[in-house]
């Protein structure tokens, strides 16, 4: 059985092959288009697949980090030749035919196709962990020093978990697909296989709503982190203006130039009001101290 290995989608080798073996023009279009997502669709003769392999590269914005990312392959498996067309480049997609290879049997596309879903849903996993890393170190710096940067991490995982998990659904539906559409390449003797990985999918999607809980746990920890912080930054104010008090008050009536104050003819008159207000704050100091205000 011949297997064709295009690396896009726009050689004009794939309009021979379509002329060749019959393959719709939406199939060919789905294939060439850049935001293509993840499908299974059954042709006359063959079964068509958009697949979305995750593989993980350095951030832009951060060298130091690691960022899941999607890529495409698409797949036209027929009983007696496979197409695909892959990004030489991606890893997980080299991954996942070198397993066809050693693995499959080139007169059994149903299991080339197979092995190729398989070996995807597979990485997802690692993705997962990827994840599950990172919303660790979060959480333990929402405990140690929440700040605004932190609040972007959260906000950015739990764009990246949607997507993700969008990819996922697809996926799963995928896989039923597979599992129920008689006109599939899918023979019996693989649907158990097929089936194996459903129940793979929906075990990564249930750590993604996992996922999601602990990011919506670590972003109520860090906004009471902050209500707190604030809370003893108004409390410190609070008191610092209330030990001021005594001081403001009797320099204010001093200030006024009233007549028949105390010690107002008096050569000893400033350090007498000096004295009171360091009583009257000692004393003040006292009274918050007893009511635990700090």
């Amino acid at each position: 059985m011949p297997w064709y290995q295009l690396e896009s989608a726009h050689d004009p080798k794939l309009d021979e092959l379509a002329r060749q073996y019959d393959l719709h023009p939406l199939h060919i279009e789905d294939a060439r288009s850049d935001d293509e997502g993840v499908k299974v669709d059954s042709g006359v003769n063959y079964t068509f697949a958009v697949l979305k392999p995750v593989y993980l590269r350095p951030d832009p914005d951060a060298p130091t980090e690691e960022m899941p990312t999607f890529t495409a392959i698409d797949i036209f498996a027929g009983k007696d030749f496979l197409i695909t067309i892959v990004d030489p480049m991606c890893p997980a997609t080299n991954e996942a035919l070198e397993r066809a290879r050693r693995d499959g049997h080139d007169d059994q596309p149903a299991r080339l196709l197979y092995l190729i879903l398989d070996t995807i849903v597979d990485r997802y996993f690692f993705a997962i962990d990827h994840y599950d890393d990172r919303i660790d170190t979060l959480e333990d710096a929402v405990f140690d020093s929440p700040s605004p940067e932190i609040l972007g991490q959260v906000f950015a995982i739990k764009r990246e978990l949607i997507e993700l998990r969008r990819v996922l659904v697809n996926t799963r539906d995928a896989c039923l697909h597979l599992q129920r559409d008689p006109n599939t390449i899918i023979d019996p003797e693989h649907q158990l296989y097929v089936r194996d990985t459903y129940d793979h999918v929906a075990r990564l999607l249930d750590s993604i709503e996992t996922q999601r809980d602990l990011l919506n746990n670590t972003l109520d920890i860090y906004l009471s982190s902050v209500a707190n912080r604030t809370n003893d930054v108004m409390k410190v104010l609070t008191v610092l203006g209330t030990i001021a008090l005594p001081s403001i008050a009797i320099s204010g009536i001093y200030g006024m130039n009233l007549k028949g104050l105390p010690f107002e003819d008096s050569p000893h008159g400033a350090r007498f009001v000096g004295f009171l207000v360091l009583v009257c704050t000692a004393l003040l100091l006292y009274i918050l101290r007893r009511m635990r205000w700090f």
